[in-house]
């Protein structure tokens, strides 16, 4: 039977924003190839916006207008919702009715998941219905379908990325344009990749929101959001990457999680990466993602993480995917979160202190003898090895000392850290930054 033979599946679009619009967009330009793709044809009969003049502008008079999501999620000729409203309260009003009414759900919105997931995949799996989340992770890069279903036969060792545009744009115009981070930071607002209130990229939080579902779907625990350690690059300096480069590094905000015996790591901050690391060289607003299986070794997942047509991209694949599943029972389908419900494991979130690393260290220093025997006394008394150092004079009687340690335990250099605080001879506050030698 032909494509155009067959019902069409009928969707609800919670959104017309950035990614609402690109999706009807995606959706009314390649809607000859989605229909072979899926099957049937996949059809917008609903649109919720808070600018219906807009909306009719966009995607014409033909379709169901509205301002009240509620009512598209309890429309009775709909299949299928897709929410791209963002934000954590409305959206999970609108997400849960939309399953209680039997309808499978399409989402960008990794706050939504990152912080009610459990919640959500929970009541999706009793009622027998598919959330599918493709564009919440990395916006246009399939990295959801690759860890659920490409990497399936390998036990996930650790995975790495660079899974917000802004701040890797913000860093990459720091160290090649040698800006402060507020320069950096304007200019990444001018060009519309930062938002007016930049809070959740700068500080790691859209990250860490993402982080925590590829974490899930690579070790198949809940979602957890509060567990995951946050830190931004609001206070990098341009000296900063000048001496990780000096160094051999450059500093990316990497999300990271990886498996140990004794927990997962579960963290976001600025890392130094060695310049031979394929993520060292993501440049400007592009995101990537390492992940390490034990069968495959690493893979590389490289593109655009936002953006209108990259992440409505993600958002129609999802909806091919449910058109293909439609009349699936669950048992035929890919679980949510890569692993069955059932086998979810309570694997431990290992606390910072317990993470192990290598270490940069910088520090305002009086220029005088006995300053550096001081500092390695301390550094050795914790069980850190420096790896290598180097001096660069501040005026006349001031210098800075920079340090890379060898692997040492984080709680470690927390106590060295607040024993060199005290020290009369330091000037400064203590640049503390974490290395990964092993992606």
């Amino acid at each position: 039977m032909k494509p155009t033979e067959l019902k069409p599946m009928r969707v609800g679009l919670l959104g017309l924003g950035v990614v609402g619009g690109g999706t009807w967009k995606v959706l009314t330009a390649n809607a000859e190839e989605i229909a072979r793709r899926a099957g049937r044809r996949i059809e917008v009969v609903a649109v919720v916006a808070r600018d219906l003049d807009k909306a009719r502008r966009l995607v014409g008079d033909s379709l169901k207008l509205s301002t009240d999501g509620m009512d598209l999620v309890r429309d009775p000729d709909i299949d299928v919702v897709v929410e791209v409203v963002g934000g954590d309260t409305l959206a999970r009003e609108w997400v849960m009715e939309a399953i209680a009414q039997g309808k499978h759900v399409v989402t960008a919105n990794k706050a939504l998941l990152a912080i009610h997931g459990n919640e959500i995949f929970a009541a999706a799996h009793a009622r027998g219905v598919m959330v599918a989340f493709e564009a919440a992770v990395a916006g246009g890069i399939p990295i959801i379908k690759a860890i659920r279903e490409g990497l399936t036969a390998n036990r996930i060792q650790w995975l790495a990325g660079i899974i917000n545009g802004t701040t890797n744009f913000i860093l990459s115009e720091m160290r090649n344009r040698r800006l402060p981070f507020a320069e950096a930071l304007a200019d990444a607002q001018r060009l519309g990749y930062a938002e007016a209130d930049p809070t959740f990229d700068i500080e790691g939080i859209d990250a860490a929101h993402k982080l925590t579902l590829l974490a899930s779907l690579a070790f198949g625990v809940p979602v957890q959001f509060n567990k995951t350690y946050t830190e931004g690059i609001a206070a990098l300096s341009p000296e900063d990457l000048r001496h990780a480069n000096r160094l051999g590094y450059r500093i990316k905000l990497l999300g990271i999680t990886r498996r140990r015996d004794d927990g997962i790591e579960l963290r976001v901050h600025p890392t130094l990466v060695s310049k031979e690391c394929l993520l060292a060289n993501v440049e400007g607003a592009m995101n990537a993602v390492l992940v390490h299986g034990d069968m495959v070794g690493q893979t590389l997942y490289y593109g655009q993480g936002a953006g209108e047509l990259p992440t409505a991209s993600s958002v129609v694949a999802d909806l091919i995917d449910v058109a293909r599943l439609q009349g699936a029972g669950r048992e035929q389908r890919v679980p949510h979160l890569a692993f069955q419900p059932e086998s979810m494991a309570d694997i431990p979130v290992l606390p910072m202190a317990e993470v192990h690393s290598s270490y940069y260290l910088r520090m305002r220093v009086q220029d005088r003898p006995g300053v550096l025997a001081d500092l390695a006394r301390i550094l050795a008394d914790a069980g850190i090895s420096i790896g290598s150092m180097f001096q660069v004079p501040h005026g006349s009687t001031e210098a800075d000392l920079i340090f890379l340690s060898h692997e040492a335990r984080e709680g470690d250099v927390d106590d060295a850290i607040g024993q060199i605080r005290g020290l009369p001879f330091v000037r400064s506050e203590i640049t503390r930054l974490r290395v990964e030698n092993a992606l």
